[in-house]
């Protein structure tokens, strides 16, 4: 058995359902009941979890050979939480772990990046078995906005028209779990799982002019307002994610990926082709 924590998330669910497609038996592990039906639909084990409840996790972990550890994106807790369930993992006996990271966490002007590499440091030497998976920014990120871009002609950008971001299909990211999940030979590995081609906005926005079969214009959206405080963690992170994206880009090599799934990468084109849209 494997548990997935965050499982009621995007990335959660994505990774349930490329574990059992492989036909691994899943706890997944939630904080909220609202992903519920669709983990159940999938053949999980669905547990309300709080994550931050340190007593309560060695029991939620207890009989997984393995842990997916995904933290809630742009959670200020994520550092001491995820070092808490790494514990936990070691007090259960589990045998593998699984870190969900960031592509180039070293980043330390992004604070939910540098907050990665401090878990990966503590997953390193928390003594369990461990791997650690480093996806980019995701295809689907763009998914929510492709009916406005149909309606309007406008694709906006809050990082610039010039760099370019390796964007990987979340299915490819959870194949990719899915391997580091059950398969051998690959403990103390880091792995960089990124898309194919370097897209800057422009790029982008003639993929989805071709998908959308009308124009498409990529429009800079410069940010007019001062860093949001750290106070508002979620809004803070975001805004520095997006400048620094803007001066440097967000780019990777699909290699990894790739080498672990036997098959070429999954392009944009990929991804949108699969994408319905309404205008």
């Amino acid at each position: 058995m494997i548990v997935v924590t965050a499982a009621g998330g995007r990335t959660g669910l994505a990774v349930v359902a490329a574990l059992r497609a492989r036909g691994q038996a899943v706890r997944a592990l939630v904080s909220s009941p609202r992903a519920s039906a669709s983990l159940t639909a999938l053949g999980a084990e669905v547990v309300q979890t709080d994550l931050t409840d340190v007593d309560s996790l060695p029991a939620r972990l207890a009989g997984a050979q393995a842990v997916h550890l995904i933290w809630p994106n742009f959670d200020a807790r994520e550092q001491a939480g995820s070092v808490a369930v790494l514990a936990a993992a070691r007090r259960a006996g589990v045998g593998r772990l699984v870190h969900h990271s960031v592509l180039h966490p070293q980043v330390r002007a992004m604070p939910h990046h540098a907050a990665k590499e401090r878990v990966e440091e503590a997953v390193v030497g928390g003594g369990v078995p461990w791997r650690v998976l480093r996806p980019c920014a995701y295809a689907d990120n763009l998914d929510a906005g492709l009916s406005d871009v149909a309606a309007t002609g406008r694709f906006s950008s809050p990082w610039g028209l010039t760099r370019g971001q390796s964007l990987v299909d979340l299915r490819d990211v959870a194949e990719v779990a899915a391997v580091l999940l059950t398969e051998d030979g690959l403990d103390g590995g880091t792995f960089e799982v990124a898309g194919p081609e370097p897209l800057t906005a422009p790029a982008i926005a003639g993929l989805l002019a071709q998908r959308l079969d009308r124009e498409v214009t990529a429009v800079d959206v410069v940010p007019d307002r001062p860093v949001p405080p750290v106070s508002d963690y979620a809004a803070h992170c975001r805004r520095l994610m997006f400048d620094w994206y803007r001066e440097h880009g967000f780019t990777g090599t699909p290699w990894a990926l790739e080498a672990l799934l036997g098959r070429p990468a999954r392009t944009l084109a990929d991804h949108l082709a699969a994408q319905e849209v309404t205008r």
